[in-house]
C-alpha cells in the first residue's frame, strides 16, 4: 500500500505543483494517474520513490518513508519514466549487473517478456530505437517482480502492435499482492486496464475512486430528457454528457469525458464522490 498525507510540493516559493495530497493506494490495483500537464503527476511519482523530498506532509510505501532508503522497499519497487538512459550494454548485460538489487528478478521471465515484444536481449541498448529500448526496460521491470510499478506515459514510443502487448502483459502481472500507478495523458491506450482513477488539480486530489464505484454513481454517454448533466460536449455523434446515475444500470466508462468533466465542474464531481 501506498499512502500520502496532506502532501504539499513546490519547485519555487511562489508555487506549489502538488498541494494537500493525501491519497490510499492499496494492491490488487492498477491506478490511473491523472491530470494537466505540468500538475505534479511526475513529481508526485519521483515522492513516492524517494527521489524526492516532501516540503509539507508525508509519503508511506508499505508503511515505511522511502526517504529512510530501506533496501527491502527500493528491491520491492520501480519506476519506469517516460524518458530514461540506459548504458551501451546488452540487455542481458544490464540484468545481470543490476539484478542483485532485486531479489525475485527472473532472467527466464525477462526473455519471454523480450520475445513477446520482439527485442533481443543480447543487442546492445543503444542500437535500439527510443521504442525498442522502453520495451526492453519494461521487459526487465517486469522481469524484477516487484509489489510496486510505478510508470510514467508508458505507451510512448511504442508502436500499436506493442501498446497491446504492453497492456496483455501488465493485465497478467497484477494480482492481490501488486500495485501498478500509470501516469499518463494517453488515456485510450490503457482505458481497459485501470480499476481505480485519480485525477489531480491545483487544489489537490479532485477525485480517487474506483472505476466501478465511478461506472454506479456517474452515466456516461448521450443526454436523455430527466438527466442531472453535470457536464455535456458536442461531438461529431452528437452531445454526449456525464450525468448522476440514478439507475441500477452501470454505462461503459470513458476516462476522457470524466476528466473533462472533473475539470470543468469540480464541485459537483467532488460531492458525489465526498471529496474535500
Amino acid at each position: 500500500m501506498i499512502t500520502t498525507r496532506k502532501l504539499s510540493f513546490g519547485y519555487s516559493s511562489h508555487r506549489d505543483v502538488l498541494t494537500n495530497i493525501t491519497l490510499n493506494l492499496e494492491n490488487g490495483h492498477i491506478h490511473g494517474l491523472l491530470g494537466c500537464n505540468g500538475i505534479g503527476k511526475t513529481t508526485l511519482l519521483k515522492l513516492i520513490c524517494g527521489i524526492m523530498r516532501p516540503q509539507c506532509g508525508e509519503v508511506r510505501v508499505a508503511g515505511v518513508d522511502p526517504m529512510s532508503r530501506r533496501p527491502e522497499i527500493f528491491s520491492d519497487m520501480i519506476i519506469i519514466p517516460e524518458e530514461f538512459d540506459l548504458p551501451n550494454i546488452s540487455l542481458e548485460r544490464y540484468a545481470t549487473i543490476t539484478k542483485p538489487f532485486y531479489p525475485r528478478f527472473d532472467r527466464g521471465d525477462m526473455r519471454r517478456y523480450c520475445e513477446e515484444f520482439d527485442i533481443d536481449p543480447k543487442i546492445k541498448l543503444h542500437s535500439l530505437s527510443m521504442g525498442q529500448r522502453k520495451k526492453a526496460y519494461i521487459a526487465f521491470a517486469l522481469a524484477c517482480n516487484v509489489s510496486m510499478i510505478l510508470l510514467d506515459e508508458p505507451t510512448n514510443g511504442l508502436d500499436i502492435p506493442s501498446k497491446s502487448i504492453f497492456r496483455r502483459l501488465l493485465a497478467t502481472y497484477v494480482n492481490e499482492e501488486r500495485l501498478i500507478i500509470i501516469s499518463t495523458h494517453q488515456v485510450a491506450d490503457v482505458e481497459q486496464l485501470l480499476d481505480s482513477i485519480i485525477i489531480l488539480d491545483e487544489i489537490g486530489v479532485a477525485l480517487n475512486a474506483t472505476t466501478e464505484e465511478i461506472c454506479r454513481k456517474i452515466k456516461f454517454g448521450k443526454i436523455d430528457e430527466n438527466d442531472k448533466v453535470i457536464y455535456s460536449e458536442r461531438t461529431i455523434v452528437g452531445d454526449v454528457a456525464v450525468s448522476v446515475n440514478e439507475t441500477d444500470v452501470d454505462t461503459p466508462l470513458n476516462i476522457e469525458l470524466l476528466f473533462n468533466a472533473t475539470t470543468a465542474n469540480r464541485n459537483a464531481i467532488a460531492a458525489l464522490f465526498n471529496t474535500k
